[in-house]
């Protein structure tokens, strides 16, 4: 008779994101999660398939802490805003899992979830047909984007202090642009090019 499972899918799904936060998305394994539950490799395999199925449940595990519904009343944009903000709050703290956001993206509930209200909203502004899934895409795009660059290194970080120093003579718009940025926080970093790509995807006649 096989032996009885005593944890939950939550918990396996826990130790490998402590995993990925500690060694990053390279450093899961099917091996370096057992370790994080205290088993042996084999007693992982009564819980899950593979490392496909792990990072699926990391995924969802995150999506739970994002709340699903529509912000109510407002302009469309300030909403999508809003759906955004829940995503960047929920997985800004695990931002080396966002590559699995994507891979995941159509086998995730919580994802769906998520995309299903923005598609909405969307619906709403009069943004339809190809133009809401071209939005769509990029609306996903960005926020993944701006938070694994916010992980690799804030806006007024070491980098850009370095090319703030560049020579003015050969890069002086790049020069000139990160002195600017030095003085950008996180928050205004997200924000300010969430609001640059809504504008874009406003241009079309949404209201």
């Amino acid at each position: 008779m096989p032996r009885p499972r005593s944890l939950t899918q939550d918990q396996v799904a826990a130790a490998a994101l402590a995993v990925i936060d500690r060694d990053g998305l390279a450093g899961l394994s099917m091996r370096a999660v057992a370790k994080e539950l205290k088993l042996s490799t084999m007693a992982l395999y009564r819980y899950v398939r593979d490392r496909e199925e792990l990072e699926g449940l990391v995924v969802d595990l995150v999506y739970a802490e994002v709340d699903p519904a529509p912000p109510a009343g407002g302009p469309w944009d300030a909403r999508i805003e809003t759906m955004a903000l829940r995503l960047r709050d929920a997985f800004g703290a695990h931002a080396a899992i966002m590559p699995l956001t994507l891979t995941h993206r159509h086998d995730s509930r919580g994802s769906l979830c998520w995309g299903e209200t923005v598609a909405g909203i969307l619906r709403d502004a009069g943004i339809t047909g190809p133009r809401a899934a071209i939005a769509l895409r990029a609306v996903i795009a960005y926020i993944i984007g701006a938070i694994q660059l916010e992980h690799l290194g804030p806006l007024e970080g070491e980098g850009t202090v370095a090319i703030a120093a560049l020579p003015a003579d050969e890069f002086p718009h790049m020069a000139e642009t990160a002195r600017h940025a030095r003085h950008i926080g996180p928050d205004e970093e997200f924000r300010g090019g969430l609001a640059a790509v809504l504008r874009g995807l406003g241009g079309g006649g949404a209201g």
